[in-house]
């Protein structure tokens, strides 16, 4: 299995107006403004990587397979799962083929979503090549801004940025070491895959 970002999120979760707001800071600093957007960036690339590789914003995926589940449907990473764009395979010459929309149906209610097969639909019998013989194209995320971000994650987020910005070394001398301040990771963590 290999997983390709294709369209990365146009926006973040978090403002650097809401996070100049939380941190009470009123300077109109470029350099201190861009470490600021960095740490946004950042964070809402950890928690989605702690969040079981979930989606804040709405981003396009691409998941490749080497061979057909076992069963009758596929579970995308990334959640939650907003659209599937396509389902292509490859055959041993390379030869790409378009899986028919109406062999499967998208299942956007589960916390993984899925591709599953419609009734009396099975996947493609054709011999895939050896490796990467399946690409599902997905979009994922809760929506195209952060007010479509639930309201934990968005203060998670906010105190992740915060202490890092506070703290920009790993240590601190005098200071016990915390990657992940306590508040933060629980807001981050409350709906992690177990």
């Amino acid at each position: 299995m290999s997983l390709n970002l294709i369209t990365p999120p146009a926006k973040e979760p978090l403002t650097l107006l809401e996070v100049k707001n939380n941190l009470r800071l009123d300077h109109d600093d470029h350099n201190e403004d861009t470490l600021i957007e960095d740490l946004i960036t950042a964070a809402r690339q950890h928690a989605e990587n702690v969040l079981a590789w979930r989606a804040f914003i709405t981003q396009t995926w691409e998941l490749w397979l080497d061979a057909w589940p076992g069963k009758d449907y596929i579970e995308l990473p990334r959640p939650p799962l907003q659209s599937v764009t396509s389902v292509n395979y490859y055959d041993v010459d390379d030869t790409e083929t378009t899986f028919a929309a109406g062999s499967y149906f998208v299942d956007t209610k589960s916390e993984d979503g899925r591709v599953g097969l419609n009734h009396g639909q099975s996947w493609p019998g054709t011999t895939l090549r050896p490796f990467n013989g399946i690409c599902v194209t997905f979009v994922a995320g809760y929506g195209a801004d952060g007010s479509f971000v639930p309201a934990k994650f968005r203060k998670g987020l906010l105190l992740l940025v915060g202490h890092w910005y506070e703290h920009r070394e790993e240590v601190v001398i005098g200071v016990t070491p915390s990657t992940v301040p306590m508040a933060a990771e629980a807001l981050i963590c409350s709906e992690k895959a177990y």
